[in-house]
């Protein structure tokens, strides 16, 4: 029997920010050079607090740099649970680190406890969040979270499947509005056994 959870919702307690350690100032520099590159006047009215904006949302973005993932996953006392657990459709964002252009979508997250060792769900939700806060590809976006999960928790095998949209494939180059990129990390047990992996597989695809 596996234990199923959707978190179509953000968690509420999870933090907004991360400027510090970031020169913000600096990014602002950037900023106005990129928009005189483009032809643009920074001086004009409506630009005039653009650079601020950017750097302060690129601090947000980028703040799991500024943290260790690992924290999250610490497992809970006291309690035994040896069921395979799924959080499904934890929404992230992210940055590609090609073009600094966003990615986003949802996270999938299987793992089967070994010796009852379970993590609070809201965990894996910032743990996405911690890895997804950076300059990614979603390659190693996805087996970052896998392998930081299996380290961390040692269950009996962790699944993570991640699917999301590139605006540097939809907005720019190729054009393609709506191509999705699906990849998955597999380790421990769900590496082994086929049937395992495959009910997990149908658990996540199920509405």
């Amino acid at each position: 029997m596996a234990t199923i959870f959707s978190a179509t919702e953000p968690d509420e307690g999870s933090e907004e920010g991360g400027a510090r350690g970031v020169d913000l100032e600096k990014i602002e520099r950037g900023v106005r050079l990129i928009l005189e590159g483009v032809g643009e006047d920074a001086e004009r009215a409506g630009l005039q607090r653009t650079p601020r904006r950017v750097a302060e949302m690129y601090a947000e973005l980028t703040a799991g740099m500024r943290e260790d993932p690992s924290e999250h996953v610490q497992p809970l006392p006291g309690d035994r649970h040896d069921e395979m657990v799924i959080v499904k459709e934890i929404h992230f964002a992210s940055l590609c680190e090609h073009h600094l252009a966003p990615f986003v979508g949802k996270c999938h997250i299987a793992y089967i406890p070994k010796e009852g060792r379970i993590v609070g769900l809201s965990k894996l939700a910032r743990l996405v969040e911690s890895f997804a806060r950076r300059l990614q590809v979603q390659e190693r976006l996805t087996s970052e979270i896998a392998d930081t999960l299996f380290e961390g928790l040692k269950p009996v095998g962790v699944m993570v499947v991640m699917e999301a949209e590139h605006t540097c494939m939809t907005i720019r180059g190729v054009k393609k509005p709506g191509a999705v990129t699906i990849t998955s990390a597999i380790r421990g047990g769900f590496r082994k056994d086929s049937r395992t992996r495959a009910e997990a597989m149908a658990l996540i695809r199920e509405k």
